[in-house]
């Protein structure tokens, strides 16, 4: 695969993933296509040798190949399915000065600002009773823009270009129409297909996304600049090599949901998902022990280009830029948990496959984000590194990364789970 065919199904993935649910949707839709058998947690698995499997729970999705030879362990791909963005309450709408407005929070370390004066839309996931008062799920996206929050004029701000705080109970609130009769479940069951014979939205895990669309831009097209790359880039990357990687080789991807929230869920790194699967591929506890002692967790998520506008932000001998490699993440206390070993292993990786790479540590200074690396280290006793893709705009509504660094990262892989085959 070239690089240039490689970002042309990215940005498709991308604007096809508007929630977790949709991110996990596509990826299985994918495995599917290349032969992947969905596996139910709630049944027996009786797993074949030269098989492929996925699995699903919730917002998070793990999928594997299954051959012959498994005593060496697993090279597995992490990476999370979450972004920060707005979630709507569960009573969802208010109504003041004849505006209908939905009622949302946080979710996760958003960067509120920039979500101001955008198209926004709303997707995930709702619970209803049908006709004959089964209780049925499915997936929600409206497609077009239904929403914005509007920006107080400067007029009636003086202040807005000197210090723009935002009360987040009630300044973030959208405006949906001036409908004061407006129902919002009314309009979602006329979303729903028809077949479904929805009759009552019982719950939902809705939010709002902005409906620009992910795109290659500069003048020299150098940038990928869409929502949610923080961590649908690692997804897809991940996927990517699942599907390119010879099913002969014993590798597997974890794309796990609530890392933006501390990953303590059931699909979260901090559940069992993962475990649970690893104790199904190997059920006798000698087995799962030494294969996991064998086995490399590649952590993916993203890292922090240097800012040229801020650029004393970052360390001064550790500047990742865009388009300058993957970067492979240290931290001191362990806030990422490369060691010597997994940094050695991914360096030699990325000679083979004639890639760069670059390497991040935080400013001692400065507070250091996480990922799911070092919970899943904990967790499963795994040898484990993080690496990233450089980001400007991390968290906010719209970030930007290189157009090079993720089909970097596919090839090292690649290369990496070749080697460990050698």
């Amino acid at each position: 695969m070239e690089c240039a065919s490689f970002n042309h199904k990215l940005l498709d993935f991308l604007d096809a993933s508007p929630s977790a649910y949709h991110a996990v949707a596509q990826m299985g839709a994918q495995l599917r296509a290349a032969g992947f058998e969905e596996l139910d947690e709630r049944e027996s698995w009786q797993l074949q040798e030269g098989k492929c499997y996925y699995t699903l729970r919730g917002g998070a999705l793990i999928a594997f190949t299954y051959p012959s030879s498994r005593d060496k362990g697993y090279l597995l791909l992490g990476s999370h399915t979450d972004s920060p963005h707005l979630k709507i309450k569960p009573n969802p709408t208010l109504h003041k000065e004849a505006i209908t407005q939905l009622s949302v929070e946080p979710y996760g370390g958003v960067l509120i600002n920039p979500w101001f004066d955008r198209d926004l839309c709303i997707a995930g996931k709702v619970q209803f009773t049908d006709e004959a008062g089964a209780l049925q799920s499915c997936l929600i996206d409206l497609k077009e823009p239904v929403a914005t929050i509007a920006s107080l004029a400067i007029h009636l701000d003086q202040n807005a270009n000197k210090e723009r705080s935002v009360n987040l109970q009630k300044e973030i609130l959208p405006l949906l129409t001036c409908n004061p009769q407006f129902d919002l479940y009314e309009t979602l069951l006329t979303h729903i297909d028809p077949a479904l014979r929805p009759k009552k939205i019982l719950s939902h895990d809705l939010s709002l996304y902005d409906t620009q669309k992910a795109r290659i831009i500069g003048f020299e097209r150098e940038f990928i600049a869409s929502a949610r790359l923080d961590n649908l880039l690692s997804c897809f990357v991940n996927l990517q090599s699942l599907l390119h990687v010879s099913p002969e080789l014993p590798v597997m991807m974890a794309a796990l949901d609530h890392e933006e929230v501390g990953s303590e869920s059931s699909s979260g790194a901090a559940g069992s998902f993962m475990e649970q699967v690893l104790s199904r591929i190997y059920p006798q506890n000698e087995a799962h022990i030494r294969a996991s002692r064998h086995s490399l967790l590649l952590s993916c998520d993203n890292a922090h280009a240097v800012h040229p506008n801020f650029a004393d932000k970052h360390e001064s001998e550790h500047k990742p830029r865009m388009n300058g490699g993957v970067v492979i993440k240290h931290n001191a206390n362990q806030r990422y948990a490369t060691g010597t070993l997994g940094a050695s292993l991914f360096k030699l990786a990325a000679d083979r496959a004639d890639e760069p790479f670059q390497l991040f540590v935080n400013r001692s200074d400065m507070g250091c984000g996480s990922t799911i690396g070092p919970i899943c280290a904990t967790r499963l006793g795994i040898e484990t590194l993080d690496v990233g893709l450089p980001t400007l705009g991390m968290h906010s509504i719209r970030e930007l990364a290189g157009v090079r660094d993720a089909f970097g990262l596919f090839r090292i892989i690649l290369a990496l789970a070749d080697g460990r085959n050698t």
